[in-house]
């Protein structure tokens, strides 16, 4: 099966999908789409996303655009190695950890929603804005502090990646352009330099990216 990402370098959602991908080892193409440019709700890129948001995964079955969907399809039809533990409480606790930052925190610092308080009068990338998304940051990570304190063995949950681990990466990465202190989540950080040893996740990141910039 043939893939074709259209992401964006340092947008969090299609870092979940480049991680799933590398932890599968299926390769695929790169299409760079400008999101802060607007590129996105632009056609030809709205007929594959509706939304107009990244990212959007081209298979032969069709597209996906939810980076959780997708990645829980990823784990369905490309099974080994699993993104998720075999006990149905297991995925339940891993899909918690994900869901607190695929939908508590991120879509409260993503870039529409950003752009929404700079039409309001907060400047984009202001004090104002880093005080917003620092402080929803920091309500998901204390909660998910001492739940991967807890099931964390190397990773999130246990000692391999799952999509807890590809939804928390990205936004531990991201947390720095609001000036997050991660000093109160050691659990958090010591799943984040684990990380970054293993070949999926040095793939991933955003500075490797074909439309990397500085």
């Amino acid at each position: 099966m043939a893939f074709t990402l259209h992401s964006m370098w340092r947008a969090t959602a299609p870092y979940r999908v480049r991680l799933g991908l590398g932890i599968k080892g299926l390769p695929y193409d790169y299409v760079g789409i400008d999101l802060v440019g607007g590129e996105a709700r632009r056609a030809p890129y709205l007929d594959l996303n509706g939304q107009g948001l990244l990212p959007a995964l081209v298979t032969d079955d069709g597209v996906l655009t939810q980076s959780l969907a997708t990645l829980e399809w990823l784990d369905e039809t490309h099974p080994e190695p699993p993104l998720l533990p075999a006990g149905a409480w297991d995925r339940a606790i891993v899909r918690t950890m994900a869901e607190i930052v695929a939908c508590d925190i991120h879509p409260l610092n993503n870039l529409r929603v950003l752009q929404a308080l700079g039409a309001l009068g907060h400047p984009m990338g202001g004090p104002d804005q880093q005080a917003w998304g620092a402080d929803w940051i920091a309500r998901g990570f204390a909660v998910l502090e001492p739940m991967i304190a807890h099931h964390g063995k190397g990773f999130a949950f246990g000692s391999t990646p799952t999509i807890a681990d590809c939804c928390l990466i990205p936004q531990i990465w991201s947390s720095s352009r609001f000036k997050v202190d991660l000093e109160p989540y050691p659990a958090l950080r010591a799943v984040y330099d684990h990380a970054a040893k293993h070949p999926a996740f040095i793939s991933a990141e955003p500075a490797r990216q074909p439309d990397a910039t500085p």
